[in-house]
């Protein structure tokens, strides 16, 4: 499985939902918070920290974690 790099360079501002309640059928969580289902997609953190500070937007800053790569050629897998 490969996971690709697509989209990775976008910051998200998503709010949190206010008042979940799990759905008694199914299980899931749902809200009638309409909030909660919306994502704002930034080019940069400054631009989603300014958009937040402008809107007076708690907001909590969740850095993404760095990718391992590894580089090897499809012959390696052969390799004992």
């Amino acid at each position: 499985m490969q996971s690709g790099l697509g989209k990775t360079n976008k910051w998200l501002l998503e709010f949190e939902t206010k008042d979940p309640t799990k759905n008694p059928l199914m299980g899931w969580e749902s809200s009638s918070d309409t909030l909660s289902e919306l994502k704002l997609e930034f080019s940069s953190k400054e631009n989603a920290i300014n958009y937040a500070k402008k809107k007076k937007i708690d907001f909590e800053i969740i850095e993404p974690k760095k990718r391992k790569t590894i580089k090897k050629s499809y012959s390696d897998n052969f390799l004992k």
